[in-house]
Order: C-alpha cells, then sequence, then structure tokens
C-alpha cells in the first residue's frame, strides 16, 4: 500500500520462522534465518528448545497466512511430565453459543478446521515436529491477522494530543462575497487567538501526509477565513463505494456549541458512520449552504447523491433545491419524532395524542392511508389550529416513512437513533472546544474509526454468526454479509414465525398474498396486513412494507413467500454489494496519515511493486515503441491475473 510505513523487524526470539532443516535457536539467530522468512512452512522433523518457541513460530507462520492460533492439547507421562504438545488452527471445533436464547446466538470463531501441528520430545530434550496438517477448511487473509486473535499488539498511546507539525501550505482559494451583514455573518465563525494558525497549519500536514487532501476557504473582506471546507483522499475514495446515500449533520450547530462544525456522513458495511467531508462556517443561512454544498459537490468530482438526510430546516432545504436539484431529500425521522412528541408534552392528553400521530406516522403504508388517519387525530384532539403541526404535515413528503421509504437510505433516519445517525465525532467536541483543538483532535478521532471498522472486517472474516434455521436461504447470507447485516437479515428469518397467509391470489406468472404479521411490542401486540406480490419468472418480490427499497435487506413477508415457493437461494439482485463481507473496496489503499496499517504483508507487496511499476513508468516514456509494449504487457498481465482468479503465469 502507497505511504504505509514499514516498523523494523521483530525481535529474535519472537519472531524465529521455519527453516529446512533442525538447527538450534542459537544457530537460526546466528544465520539470520529469524529474520524475515516468515514465508517457510513449517516442516515434519524440525525442532525447538522449548514449547513456547515453537508456539511463537506457528503464531508467527499463522500471521503470514492469515489464520489465528492456540493451543489445544498436551499430554505427559505416568512421571507427570510433558511428552507431546498440539497447537490448532483458532477456528478449530464445532461453533457452540452460550446466549440464553437460542434465537439470538451469538458470534462464534468455530468452523471445523483441522489444521494443526503436534510435537513430541526426543530424545536430546527437543520439541521436534511429529503431525502436521497445513489444509484449512475456510479461506485466509493476512491483511487482518492484526485484529485476530493472538495477533493483535500492545495498543499505543493515542496521539491525539499530540502537536500537528507545520509544513508548506499546498492548495488554498476560495471567493469573496459581501453579505452586507458581516456582523451577523462571523457571529458563528469567531476564530480564537492561535484558530487561523492552527488551520493553516493543520491542512499543510494533511495536504503532505494525506494523498487527494482537498480543502477550500471562503474569505471575508479582511481576508479572515469564512467559511471552511476540506475532505481526505480516502473521504473521497470512500463516497465512490458508499455515497448513494449521505447525511448532513449539524449536531454541533443545533446543540449552540462554540464550534460552528458541519459534516457529510455516509454509512458502510457494517452500519457504521463515514466521513465524507467537513467543514466550519459562519452562518446558517441558505447563502452559507449553498457555498458548502457547492464545494463538497466539487471536491466529489461533480457525483451527487442519490439521497441526502438533513435536519429539519428550511435554509438547508432551499440551498439542497439549489445545488442538488436530482437528489432525493429527507428530513431525520428520529429528530422529526423527538421534537414532535416534546411539543406535544404541552397538551393535556399528550400521551392519546402521541399514540394516534404514531400510529399515522409507522403504521400506515400508503400516502392515502397516512393522511386520513392524521387528519382524523388532529380532529379527534382539535388541534386544527395549532401552526407548528401544520406545517409539519404540509411538509410530510420530506419525513413520513410511506412518503420516502421507495428510495434507498441504507438505514438512516429510522425511527431510533442508529449509529449512522451520531455525530461522525462525537465525544471529541465538547461544548468549549475551539477550532485549534478540534484540528488536534481530528486525526485521532478518525484513527479510531479506522481501526473499527478494520475490526469489525476481521471479525466478519474470521467467525459467523450460527444461523437458527435449516433454510438455505439463511446460510447463503450468512457466508456473504457482514456481521451486522446477517444479524439483520436473521431477525427478518426469524420473524417469518409471526406471518400468516391470509389470501393466496394464484396468477399465470404473478402471485399475489396477502400477509398478516403478529407485531410484538413491548407489553402488547398488535397485527398488521401486508400486500406481497411474487413474480415466477424473474424471482421478483415486492411488499407493501418496502424494507428492500428503504434499507437493503429482504423482510419477512419476502423471506415467507420464497421459502413458500421452494426458492432456496436469494437471486444476486437480492445480496447487494454494499453489505458484502467479501469485496476488497479501493478506499482502504488510500494514503492517509491514520489509516493504522503499519507491516501487513499485502501493503509491504503493494509498496514493493508500486516502486517497481514507477521505474518501469520511467522507462515506458522513452518512446512509442517502449510505451506501446509495456501498455501491451500490462493489459496481458491484467488479463492473466483476471482469468487465474488471482495469480498468473
Amino acid at each position: 500500500m502507497e505511504g504505509v510505513s514499514v516498523s523494523s523487524a521483530n525481535d529474535a526470539t519472537v519472531v524465529a520462522v521455519f527453516a529446512d532443516k533442525a538447527v538450534t535457536k542459537e544457530t537460526r539467530v546466528e544465520s539470520g534465518e529469524l529474520h524475515g522468512n516468515a514465508e517457510s512452512e513449517p516442516k515434519i522433523g524440525l525442532t525447538f528448545d522449548g514449547i513456547e518457541e515453537m508456539f511463537e513460530c506457528y503464531k508467527n507462520y499463522g500471521k503470514h497466512m492469515g489464520f489465528s492460533v492456540k493451543k489445544k492439547s498436551n499430554r505427559k507421562n505416568v512421571e507427570g511430565n510433558l511428552r507431546s504438545v498440539t497447537f490448532c488452527c483458532a477456528r478449530e471445533g464445532t461453533p457452540k453459543t452460550t446466549a440464553r436464547n437460542p434465537l439470538r446466538p451469538h458470534v462464534s470463531m468455530q468452523s471445523g478446521c483441522k489444521a494443526r501441528l503436534s510435537a513430541r520430545l526426543n530424545m536430546v530434550g527437543g520439541w521436534e515436529i511429529s503431525v502436521l496438517a497445513l489444509e484449512h477448511n475456510h479461506e485466509l487473509n493476512p491483511s487482518i491477522s492484526r485484529f485476530v486473535q493472538y495477533h493483535r499488539k500492545p495498543k499505543r498511546k493515542d496521539r491525539g494530543g499530540d502537536k500537528i507539525s507545520t509544513s508548506s501550505v499546498n492548495e488554498a482559494g476560495g471567493n469573496e462575497k459581501d453579505s452586507g451583514n458581516m456582523i451577523e455573518q462571523l457571529r458563528r465563525l469567531q476564530l480564537g487567538k492561535g484558530d487561523a494558525q492552527a488551520l493553516m497549519t493543520f491542512f499543510s500536514k494533511m495536504v503532505a501526509e494525506n494523498t487527494g487532501f482537498y480543502f477550500d476557504v471562503e474569505l471575508n473582506h479582511e481576508d479572515r477565513p469564512k467559511n471552511v471546507f476540506w475532505a481526505d483522499g480516502r473521504s473521497r475514495e470512500v463516497y465512490k463505494e458508499f455515497g448513494e446515500v449521505v447525511m448532513f449533520d449539524t449536531t454541533c450547530l443545533a446543540n449552540k456549541y462554540d464550534l460552528p462544525f458541519i459534516s457529510f456522513v455516509g454509512v458502510n458495511h457494517h452500519g457504521q458512520s463515514l466521513l465524507l467531508g467537513c467543514g466550519l462556517i459562519s452562518n446558517e443561512d441558505a447563502q452559507t449552504f449553498v457555498w458548502i454544498f457547492s464545494k463538497w459537490l466539487q471536491c466529489m468530482s461533480g457525483c451527487a447523491p442519490q439521497g441526502i438526510v438533513t435536519y429539519q430546516d428550511s435554509e438547508m432545504q432551499n440551498a439542497i433545491e439549489i445545488v442538488f436539484p436530482q437528489t432525493k431529500h429527507r428530513w431525520c425521522l428520529w429528530h422529526v419524532m423527538k421534537k414532535l412528541l416534546d411539543k406535544l408534552g404541552k397538551f393535556a392528553e399528550h400521551q392519546a395524542i402521541s399514540v394516534a400521530l404514531k400510529d399515522a406516522v409507522f403504521d400506515t403504508q400508503s400516502q392515502d392511508d397516512f393522511e386520513q388517519r392524521w387528519n382524523e387525530g388532529v380532529g379527534k384532539y382539535g388541534l386544527e389550529e395549532c401552526n407548528w403541526l401544520s406545517e409539519l404535515y404540509n411538509q410530510r413528503h420530506l419525513w413520513v416513512p410511506c412518503f420516502v421509504k421507495n428510495t434507498f437510505w441504507a438505514g438512516m433516519s429510522t425511527a431510533q437513533q442508529n449509529e449512522s445517525m451520531k455525530p461522525f465525532f462525537d465525544g471529541c467536541i465538547q461544548s468549549k472546544t475551539t477550532s485549534k483543538e478540534f484540528v488536534e483532535q481530528y486525526e485521532s478521532a478518525l484513527r479510531k474509526k479506522v481501526v473499527k471498522e478494520m475490526k469489525d472486517d476481521a471479525e466478519s472474516f474470521s467467525k459467523l454468526v450460527p444461523t437458527v434455521t435449516s433454510y438455505p436461504i439463511e446460510k447463503q447470507v450468512q457466508g456473504v454479509y457482514t456481521i451486522s447485516k446477517f444479524k439483520e437479515f436473521q431477525v427478518e428469518v426469524i420473524g417469518k414465525m409471526y406471518c400468516d397467509f391470509l389470501q393466496i391470489e394464484e396468477g399465470p406468472m404473478v402471485k399475489r398474498y396477502v400477509i398478516r404479521e403478529d407485531v410484538w411490542l413491548e407489553d402488547f401486540n398488535k397485527r398488521m396486513t401486508f400486500t406481497f406480490s411474487f413474480d415466477e419468472r424473474d424471482c421478483a418480490v415486492h411488499c407493501s412494507c418496502q424494507m428492500f427499497e428503504f434499507q437493503g435487506i429482504l423482510c419477512r413477508h419476502a423471506v415467507n413467500v420464497l421459502i413458500h415457493n421452494d426458492v432456496r437461494l436469494l437471486p444476486d439482485k437480492y445480496i447487494l454489494r454494499r453489505w458484502r463481507k467479501d469485496v476488497k473496496r479501493s478506499y482502504s489503499k488510500v494514503k492517509v496519515s491514520f489509516n493504522c496499517l503499519e507491516n501487513d504483508i499485502e501493503s509491504v507487496r503493494r509498496n514493493e511493486l508500486s516502486s517497481n511499476f514507477s521505474k518501469i513508468a520511467e522507462w515506458g516514456t522513452a518512446n512509442d515503441e517502449q510505451y506501446s509494449h509495456i501498455k501491451q504487457w500490462l493489459a496481458y498481465l491484467e488479463n492473466e491475473l483476471k482469468l487465474g482468479g488471482g495469480s498468473c503465469t
């Protein structure tokens, strides 16, 4: 990986490697075999001075290959002396769960892997490998081995408080606009002592250390920063992968923090929030939002998102209509409902009103049904003259589920606040955080997010949530989705038991169903009815709940109908790439200062190849003949790698 530093070699007593013949520990140290030869496989007959030395060697071999190891068993003689030991892959054994609820199984590493190494004490007191099985029943991935059991390095102290080094500023710009009311324009971006210099120093450092770092500054009539926007190269590459839906987060402004901070946030394959750009703004008017939206769109190569989620704000809405005219806009449902319920508290019958309006919002599947039930609730409790409630109803197309659920929102804007809706820098921005303090914590906050994603990638790769049914559909999704997304699908598989067919209409190709579901809440249950269609020609399904369109996960009603029609495996169109755990995503290779990758084998190889390719590129530009020859060779090599599944002849 470009720009990833390689740490110094590990201590010789720890990184012992497997040689082709039995030698003593001292001989291996003197010969240098303990350094850099981690690719060697263990051999039967190889001897070691002690058990721990052998275990360390097996662990390092596992780290290089991409699996973790554990101690399995040992045997003693009648005198109680240890005579043999066995180490094995950490995924040995059958999956077991200690969960009290069998329908909510815990994550398990076990896959029944038979890879192992056994050793016995020889006549001269050394430990000799006697049994060896190198084949695994699961995929190996060296790039994530640092995040799995026995391969974790000691935690380093957080560098969030380190001072930021300075370097020359590469890029700056913006335009000077005088709003005519500079006092109001500057009320939100009051840079304290050292803040402006800290911003410039921060940008200098990020440009020098991060590939593709972008920033822009709008200046006021005094040439002081009025609005600031920036995005690192990783965020820009992330947008290509997960940019369908974006949340524009102004929580810090809403909470009246001293730091007027905004961020563009997406959702990754684990349902975690991803930074897609951020900034500091002077005001919360349409003109300011137009500037920040325009700069973000320019940064993302002019590619607008399919959907954008914001908080309830008319100035923001006007700016979105100007900059993103083709983008679907909606409000965050969680914040709308929270504000609605807070305002209802002043009414004597607020509990009954709350139930009536929540039922209209969450229990209706069509726009006509919502409008009827909402107006019935408003009329019943005499709320016709309530202006803010009327305005909320007039804007129903921006927040009511049945008006927006036909668009994909990647799980954002649900009834409960989830990971994707929390402020991205939650915990890093306090009520009195200054601009200078924030930029000093910026890299630390992003590093934590990257580490969390990498750990979850490793867990999804090396562990499984056991299935709770024997349906091949559940097994299929278990094998391809990340753990968090498989759990969401598993909830729907379990929910199948609460669904019954009330009516089945058999057409020549399209079957129609009326499904009744028992919805169990905390202390009561209710019954809801859904309509469903199934087209046998292309195995197309459509449910009135529109969960797949809205969230990207098939609903329990779809699972019920597919199984009823003997569909064993989901068609590819219902397995979304964005939730898969087996996709190598390009943003993980972008050079950024907070990437956390140090010495993994893929990064080392990528650095070496990048260096070699740079030399080839220099030679290839010498003349037309060499340029043409190298281009043909690279095209041939690329084709060979694709056809060979990653290997070339």
